[in-house]
């Protein structure tokens, strides 16, 4: 078995403001607070004494490792980052851009408001979705009344655009 893995797909630059702030939040939590708490638990749990069974010190480490590696991604993907306002650079506002509230309705009736975010910042329970998602890539540049039809693996989907809005959030 070859050790190759294929690289990953990166997702898209694109991030709203509010995501900016949300994932420097968290490297500010995470490296300003936790770590230093958890270097300071892995000393004291080093100075015990054996520390092949001192399972303090061996969860504190691996915790540590955790710490890191997400900071290190954080830092890595908030600095390749362009932060996109959704008022910004809107050229026609019947036309679904980044940032975006989409308003979608079913053929049943049934209706929901969806965000055009980046993929950093897709979230289901906000009805955010993502740019690189199939109904997003499917969404970008459509015009309010367009309708579409969308394959997936659930099956076959059709919906129809009747609303487009630029806000900061959206009550759903």
């Amino acid at each position: 078995m070859s050790r190759y893995r294929p690289p990953t797909i990166q997702g898209s630059k694109y991030i709203t403001p509010e995501g900016a702030a949300r994932l420097r939040q968290e490297l500010d939590q995470l490296w300003l607070k936790e770590r230093p708490q958890v270097t300071q638990a892995v000393s004291e749990a080093a100075a015990q004494g054996d520390r092949s069974e001192n399972a303090e010190y061996t969860y504190g480490k691996k915790r540590l490792r955790e710490i890191d590696a997400r900071v290190r991604f954080l830092r890595k993907r908030l600095e390749g980052m362009t932060v996109v306002a959704p008022q910004t650079g809107i050229r026609h506002p019947a036309r679904v851009y980044f940032g975006a509230w989409v308003q979608l309705e079913e053929p049943n009736g049934g209706a929901s408001w969806f965000r055009i975010v980046g993929p950093d910042e897709f979230d289901r329970a906000k009805n955010y979705i993502s740019m690189d998602s199939p109904l997003g890539h499917a969404l970008l540049g459509k015009l309010k009344g367009h309708e579409f039809t969308l394959d997936l693996p659930g099956g076959t989907r059709h919906w129809c655009i009747v609303a487009i809005e630029y806000r900061d959030f959206c009550e759903t």
